[in-house]
């Protein structure tokens, strides 16, 4: 049995397919982890939703905010964006299917050893607590007033966690940790205006995993979202955003003992100009 890490997709389902066939994916055998934004920037999200579904079991995924963006533009809380490529999705005879499905995936995962998240954990949060705090989310996506919660989910304050934070504020710094953040300061101040790579952080932060003392830090956290900062492979950080939808590649990271092996598909550019890490 293989395990793999693939990043965010945005509805490039040509390049995930030729992806799964350069690893020789096996349903019966295989497991793949997916990184959120599996839709959105790329040309078919409809066909990778159908995908996902059908390997339902041998597939696990969770929502980054691209996908968070495609619920609030479906149900009417929020304009699509200029650069948006969801209206297949919107018009799908089978949408609330693959809306219903979408809002069923978590924000947080942790199998074989890694704790897996779309952009990144605050310093202050244990393994443990960021499953909780996402839970808390997918709880109300997947609840009778999900329309509600996202009608609040939009905003970038507060921008630090604290424990006695309650109702959609204390939601909306959850949501903002594990699918928009790259920068934030040592006490876990997020910053969200840089988009650039990890060595362009603005004065008094810097990349969320590189806080010192994350609590994170001594086991193994995957993300995509940061597409600036490209593959990662680290004792203690995966990253595997690797800009598909901006003439990137669409990338797999095979788990194994003594080291892991990194599986890439080539993309054409989809998104033009390129506003790479744009959230």
């Amino acid at each position: 049995m293989a395990v793999y890490l693939i990043g965010d997709v945005q509805g490039c389902d040509e390049a995930l397919g030729r992806l799964l066939h350069k690893i020789d994916f096996s349903p019966s055998r295989d497991s793949l982890y997916f990184l959120g934004d599996l839709v959105n920037r790329g040309p078919d999200s409809v066909a990778v939703l159908r995908r996902l579904m059908a390997l339902e079991g041998s597939a696990h995924c969770i929502l980054g905010n691209h996908d968070l963006h495609a619920l609030a533009v479906a149900c009417g809380v929020r304009p699509p964006s200029p650069m948006d490529t969801l209206e297949g999705l919107l018009k799908a005879r089978d949408r609330e299917v693959l809306l219903g499905w979408l809002r069923q995936q978590a924000l947080a995962l942790r199998a074989h050893g890694v704790l897996m998240v779309h952009a990144g954990v605050l310093p202050q949060w244990s393994a443990s607590d960021t499953q909780t705090f996402a839970a808390e989310v997918e709880s109300m996506l997947r609840g009778p007033d999900w329309t509600g919660f996202l009608k609040g989910m939009y905003g970038n304050e507060p921008a630090r966690w604290d424990s006695h934070l309650h109702g959609l504020e204390r939601l909306r710094v959850i949501v903002n940790a594990l699918t928009r953040l790259r920068f934030c300061s040592e006490d876990g101040t997020m910053e969200f205006r840089t988009k650039e790579g990890a060595d362009r952080a603005p004065v008094g932060f810097m990349p969320w995993f590189e806080v010192p003392g994350r609590r994170t830090a001594s086991g193994v956290v995957a993300f995509g979202h940061w597409s600036t900062l490209g593959k990662l492979d680290r004792s203690d950080v995966l990253a595997l955003d690797t800009g598909c939808v901006w003439g990137g590649c669409l990338s797999a990271l095979r788990l194994q003992e003594g080291g892991h092996s990194l599986f890439q598909v080539p993309c054409p550019t989809i998104q033009t100009p390129d506003p790479r890490g744009q959230d």
